[in-house]
């Protein structure tokens, strides 16, 4: 298989956007909407050190007002029934970012508000239905308009798909995926709960999982099986078919019949129990202490291909996940228009090779 490499590939796509290649559009103003929440706070962060100027966004004028007053930053309160504000909080920006759960209620307005404003949207979404959602309510008008909307570019959603993108490397096809997410310990924030709470308001009793090439409903619990990680995690416990965003991303562009998405069983009883405390920071970046191993596995006509990246934090690496994409969108470094998932917009080996040092890289097969 293709290992990580680091420069572009001719990849025979068009490019689309109008900034030149590799010239960082330092200096340009970036709408964080979220900004005062714990995953928006890492990408402001991140948007500072590579050279951009946030603006503040949210519906809390309180936090935001602290925010600023912190940083200061400019703040722009919106709420998302108030278009109005939304459009002034976006005003003179290049690009807004997403990061305000739950996101069944923001990526619409917020995504409306960029159209409106012809500025590209990424978002942080890890939930199911709201990704669903955007794929299957923009992706007609963004393509028509140009449009960059790129959902879900976080931890879950973006970096699973990179992963199964680049171990399929020269495939076309494959018969499963697999991404099995071995978390130290899974110590939800406030967001995370919500946004969780959301999706099951509306999937009732029901889960989601994508096989034999379609998403299905299903109401038995899902089994819990051992599933092989590398050293040094070694096989552990997993809940499987814990549906996850990759499982939306992967899906929407490549052409493989199986997806599932495993939690290690001790990070799934974390996130489930009420008495899980909340992330608390243990460097000086803001970072907790949780590591992850991500193991991504495709396997087609009895071949196997493997991706394993670990790193530190979740919240944490959505930063430069989320930023890396910007980066690429205003700098023309993408494959196609419309609503499109990380592995499809971008080339998914150079863009995990630009993750170093937030993220360790292992290819087998």
């Amino acid at each position: 298989m293709n290992g990580i490499t680091t420069g572009s590939a001719n990849t025979g796509h068009s490019t689309a956007g109008s900034a030149g290649e590799g010239n960082a559009p330092t200096g340009s103003t970036i709408t964080v909407y979220g900004a005062y929440g714990h995953t928006g706070r890492f990408v402001v962060a991140e948007l500072l050190a590579r050279g951009y100027v946030p603006v503040l966004s949210g519906r809390d004028r309180e936090k935001l007002d602290a925010q600023a007053a912190d940083t200061g930053l400019r703040s722009s309160p919106a709420t998302v029934d108030d278009p109005a504000a939304l459009d002034l909080a976006l005003s003179g920006a290049a690009a807004v970012i997403n990061c305000a759960g739950p996101f069944a209620s923001t990526t619409g307005p917020v995504i409306e508000a960029a159209l409106r404003a012809g500025i590209p949207y990424l978002d942080v979404a890890a939930e199911l239905e709201a990704n669903l959602d955007t794929f299957a309510h923009y992706a007609d008008r963004a393509r028509e308009a140009g449009a960059v909307v790129v959902p879900a570019m976080a931890f879950f959603g973006g970096l699973g798909d990179l992963l199964v993108t680049t171990a399929m490397g020269d495939w076309t096809r494959a018969d499963e995926a697999h991404i099995a997410y071995g978390l130290s310990h899974w110590h939800p924030t406030a967001g995370t709960r919500l946004s969780g709470s959301v999706s099951r308001e509306r999937r009732g009793d029901r889960r989601l999982r994508y096989a034999d090439g379609a998403w299905q409903y299903r109401t038995d619990t899902p089994p819990t099986v051992e599933w092989p990680f590398p050293a040094p995690m070694g096989p552990r416990p997993v809940i499987t078919e814990f549906t996850m965003a990759d499982v939306v991303t992967v899906t929407d562009h490549l052409a493989i019949r199986d997806v599932h998405t495993h939690m290690l069983a001790e990070a799934a009883r974390d996130i489930a129990s009420p008495d899980t405390p909340a992330p608390a920071a243990t460097d000086e970046l803001g970072r907790s202490d949780q590591t992850f191993l991500v193991d991504a596995v495709v396997r087609a006509n009895g071949v196997e291909r493997r991706v394993v990246a670990e790193g530190r934090d979740i919240y944490a690496v959505t930063a430069p996940l989320v930023v890396e994409a910007l980066d690429r969108v205003l700098t023309g470094r993408v494959r196609t228009t419309g609503v499109a998932s990380a592995g499809q917009v971008f080339d998914a080996p150079d863009f995990l090779a630009a993750l170093a040092p937030h993220v360790t890289l292992r290819t087998t097969g």
